[in-house]
């Protein structure tokens, strides 16, 4: 069986906007683990070149993204996966911990290596992209996001356990995210649902279109 770009989003909304490009699509849920069952469900159906996990997301201070611009990721990070010792935050490193039962590894995904080349594409920003099972809602988080990993770029979901699954799989994996709103209060009234679909459509064409061109 021939493989071919595997895109996991987790709602039907943001599928909508993909059904017509080159690639099978699957809607996970929302949530890390909804992400992982998807994608390694989605993968062992049938082989993939590329998973691309793609979405809406909120944007991080000092990202100098706003609503409708473009991320890429240039590793994909489970920001929440660690312990919390008083007021500071251990990732599994300094735990002694693995994301992996047979070597040891953080919860800090690499993203395809063609990711910066996607980027320019698509006229994006790289860099990393944060997964957390609850959404950060106000700024004094944020920006405790964004200074643990710098250059932090975008929030979401799902991508960190897309990412991990595709990692088992030994399939590249790359987090593609439309910028919505910036991370931290939550204000629906501000947030770009129409400008967010539209570069995440545009940053998972220019994906497709390296992919075909390597």
């Amino acid at each position: 069986m021939t493989a071919s770009p595997l895109i996991v989003v987790a709602t039907p909304a943001e599928a909508e906007h993909l059904t017509d490009l080159p690639a099978r699509i699957v809607v996970s849920g929302v949530g890390p683990v909804a992400g992982a069952l998807a994608t390694q469900r989605a993968l062992a159906s049938a082989p993939a070149d590329l998973v691309i996990s793609a979405g809406i997301g909120g944007a991080y201070p000092g990202s100098g993204l706003q609503p409708g611009d473009l991320a890429v990721s240039s590793v994909v990070v489970q920001a929440d996966l660690g312990a919390w010792d008083g007021a500071t935050f251990l990732p599994l490193t300094l735990l002694g911990l693995s994301v992996r039962p047979d070597r040891p590894q953080d919860a800090v995904f690499p993203a395809w290596d063609r990711a910066a080349q996607v980027a320019t594409r698509a006229g994006a920003r790289l860099g990393p992209a944060l997964t957390l099972c609850g959404v950060t809602g106000s700024e004094t988080q944020a920006q405790a996001l964004a200074t643990r990993y710098p250059g932090a770029l975008c929030e979401g979901m799902e991508g960190a356990g897309i990412a991990h699954a595709a990692l088992l799989a030994g399939v590249p994996v790359l987090e593609i995210r439309g910028i919505s709103n910036p991370v931290g209060p939550r204000d629906r009234q501000a947030w770009r649902l129409p400008e967010a679909l539209a570069a995440t459509r545009r940053g998972v064409q220019a994906a497709l279109t390296e992919l075909a061109a390597r």
